[in-house]
């Protein structure tokens, strides 16, 4: 069992603080980070930053379904920020479905953490976001499509720690309690593969910037 082909880009964007597209397979997610910065009054925390999250689906209004993601996205995100650093100011993420094959929570998840790295947001680590689908069948799928999605007993999310440790699970059906644990078993062998392109790309794009600062510095002399 393997992951789809991962991809990443990195400051896209311009108006915002730190971006990123992120793609599992087919599916692709934009992230844009704004912050920290200002927080209206209402949502002010004395001791540590507002984080929040807007989840915009490809097409159509979001809904009930949207506004949960949401809200698994916000506690996600301020599991692994180090909100404290910011008090009285605000983290606002937003995310931009461009297409989805399935495993979209875990792209939206993976697109917010390297969003985050390229603003330059303090944070306790990684967080590494992988789905897998428990057919009725039994038989289980790392990072499914739709068409897998739609035919599974259970769909199951898992974001981890760099340490491996659990950050955040959601599950979409019913299953057995050992399936639980055997997805949980094979999500995080998983995880490691996306930490591992999380580094990867880092180390480009730090190259890619090193070589430019170079570049300039060669001009100028």
């Amino acid at each position: 069992m393997s992951l789809r082909s991962l991809s990443c880009e990195q400051s896209l964007l311009a108006r915002c603080d730190g971006s990123a597209r992120f793609k599992h397979g087919e599916t692709s997610v934009v992230a844009a980070v704004y912050g920290p910065g200002d927080v209206k009054p209402n949502k002010e925390i004395i001791n540590k930053a507002t984080i929040e999250v807007t989840f915009k689906p490809k097409t159509g209004l979001p809904g009930c379904a949207e506004t949960a993601l949401e809200k698994i996205l916000q506690d996600t995100c301020e599991a692994v920020i180090l909100t404290s650093l910011h008090p009285r100011s605000s983290i606002s993420i937003i995310l931009q479905v461009e297409h989805d094959d399935g495993s979209l929570l875990p792209c939206c998840i993976n697109a917010c953490c390297v969003a985050l790295m390229d603003t330059g947001v303090p944070m306790r680590g990684f967080v590494c976001a992988v789905a897998c689908a428990v057919q009725q069948s039994g038989e289980e799928i790392i990072d499914p499509t739709l068409e897998q999605e739609q035919s599974a007993a259970a769909v199951l999310t898992f974001g981890f720690s760099n340490e491996s440790e659990i950050i955040t699970s959601h599950m979409i059906g019913q299953i057995a309690q050992e399936k639980f644990y055997s997805a949980l078993s094979f999500a995080s062998s998983a995880a490691k593969t996306v930490s591992d392109f999380y580094r990867s790309s880092a180390e480009k794009k730090l190259s890619k910037e090193l070589h430019v600062k170079e570049r300039v510095n060669e001009v100028k002399s």
